[in-house]
């Protein structure tokens, strides 16, 4: 089975731009993949100047919350690392049946891979003259730089989701049959690094060897 694979922009963010910059993503995403009848939900962004759409459905809405709780729990146990999550569509096959059970597998054919680095807050710098005691005010300087530095990462998200809409127009093959299942949007599962100290990539490699398959992640 064809599991196509987008590696999004990495995005530099502070701590408090996490849920702002994932909701943007996660539901830009999700709403791509939407089934049947939404009612699509024009967002604007509370740091941002960009309107965003969701798919007006209280349950998603509360999933991607949850995880997006869960992500920043996770950062604020591992600071200075950079941090990946990974967003994956599947399909739910039955596996053949045995005496004692029915089960049933996964089969991903779609996933986006959202690669953020947490920036540490900056340290003022105070400055001082050596021919008097006239000392700068830091507070301009940091306005300045936290301007400069908003409308730059303001512009890569626009690009992360010029991105999306570019890969959900170009690849459409891979994409399976309309399952036969409530919800609005195809079965996905929103996977954050685990708690250990092992690296996301490594836990992701360790779970594809341990299926033999890259498109069977248990």
């Amino acid at each position: 089975m064809n599991c196509e694979v987008c590696q999004l922009k990495e995005l530099e963010v502070e701590h408090f731009e996490i849920r702002e910059v994932l909701r943007c993503i996660l539901h830009t995403i999700v709403f791509h993949r939407a089934l049947g009848l939404v009612r699509p939900k024009d967002i604007d962004s509370e740091l941002f100047e960009i309107t965003y759409v969701q798919c007006g459905d209280a349950e998603l809405e509360k999933k991607i919350e949850e995880k997006i709780d869960q992500f920043i729990g996770w950062v604020e146990k591992h600071p200075n690392k950079k941090s990946q999550i990974c967003l994956s569509f599947y399909e739910v096959k039955n596996k053949q049946a045995t005496w004692f059970s029915n089960k049933t597998e996964r089969l991903y054919w779609e996933q986006w891979y959202i690669n953020l680095n947490v920036a540490q807050q900056p340290k003022a710098h105070f400055a001082k003259s050596h021919h008097s005691k006239v000392v700068v005010d830091p507070g301009e300087c940091a306005l300045v730089e936290r301007s400069v530095r908003r409308a730059a990462l303001e512009a890569a998200l626009r690009e992360v989701l010029f991105q999306i809409i570019k890969f959900v127009n170009e690849k459409r093959d891979h994409i399976p049959p309309v399952p036969n299942v409530e919800g609005v949007s195809f079965p996905y599962e929103i996977t954050i690094p685990s708690s250990s100290d092992s690296s996301f990539g490594m836990d992701v490699i360790k779970r594809m060897l341990q299926t033999g398959h890259p498109t069977m992640l248990s």
